[in-house]
């Protein structure tokens, strides 16, 4: 028996029968429990029964049948291998059904899997905030963006993208690229049907690319917190790359917005009195 500084009893004969017939089912299903004292109340946390859920994807749990097309913001980050949980020095057990899965070697049942994702059915989609820390989660994401042929609305916010060239999006409309690290337009996928796209809070430095763009229906753009907005014209140099785009940052095409406006030798002269 044992007492927390707060003088709260922390033995296991002075919990509930609920709670410690609880943690023995944990046991069995080889949940890491992890007894903690809180340094604010004193009593001891542990963690909750899905706690052995945290790294596997939604098409991995056994008897579900959910379609990627059905989820509005699935999680498709790929959660880390057991090798590096053991390097990490995290005691974390696969549950069995995960094992199966990691087992089946033939390409019948990992058909199975690619069809229950059903990507290429998804209209409208939102993989922001993925938290692509590694680079096979990456490449898993470009797997994915890459089997969007059907999508028209795409929402990537914050995933630390930096090229995505690779990719096509034949129908996509919309796309929000927010808060990235895009550094050109050569690096945004191919998107012939575009007409809203966002690419505030990346690292774009130049506007002559804008061009590659023309042959678009793009009707609106963001550029906001990019280095290209505080080039000399930039709003003019925009429209004249993209004679058909009706609103930049938000603001609609303005008459002074038409043609760059001249700047005369004269005015750039300082005059010191």
């Amino acid at each position: 028996m044992s007492e927390s500084s707060s003088g709260v009893n922390t033995s296991s004969d002075s919990l509930p029968k609920s709670h410690t017939s609880q943690g023995s089912e944990l046991r069995d299903t080889h949940t890491p429990l992890s007894v903690e004292q809180s340094p604010d109340s004193g009593f001891v946390t542990t963690p909750l029964p899905s706690h052995r859920f945290r790294f596997i994807s939604w098409h991995r749990l056994e008897e579900s049948d959910v379609r990627g097309d059905q989820l509005a913001c699935p999680r498709v980050r790929e959660g880390p291998t057991e090798e590096e949980l053991f390097l990490r020095g995290e005691q974390y057990a696969p549950y069995a059904g995960e094992r199966r899965t990691r087992r089946r070697e033939d390409e019948g049942q990992r058909w199975e899997e690619r069809l229950q994702e059903n990507w290429e059915n998804c209209v409208e989609l939102n993989l922001s905030y993925q938290d692509l820390g590694d680079p096979y989660q990456l490449e898993n994401f470009n797997r994915i963006l890459r089997r969007l042929i059907r999508v028209e609305r795409l929402q990537l916010v914050d995933n630390s993208l930096r090229d995505l060239s690779s990719v096509r999006l034949p129908r996509c409309k919309y796309l929000n690229l927010h808060r990235n690290h895009l550094t050109s337009i050569r690096q945004l996928p191919k998107m012939p049907e575009i007409q809203h796209l966002c690419l505030s809070e990346n690292s774009i430095a130049t506007l002559g690319e804008l061009a590659l763009l023309g042959a678009t229906p793009l009707q609106s753009l963001t550029l906001r917190r990019n280095p290209c907005e505080f080039l000399e014209d930039y709003r003019p140099r925009v429209f004249s790359c993209l004679p058909k785009l009706c609103v930049l940052d938000g603001i609609p095409k303005l008459p002074e917005d038409s043609v760059p406006s001249p700047i005369s030798a004269a005015s750039r002269l300082c005059t010191i009195l």
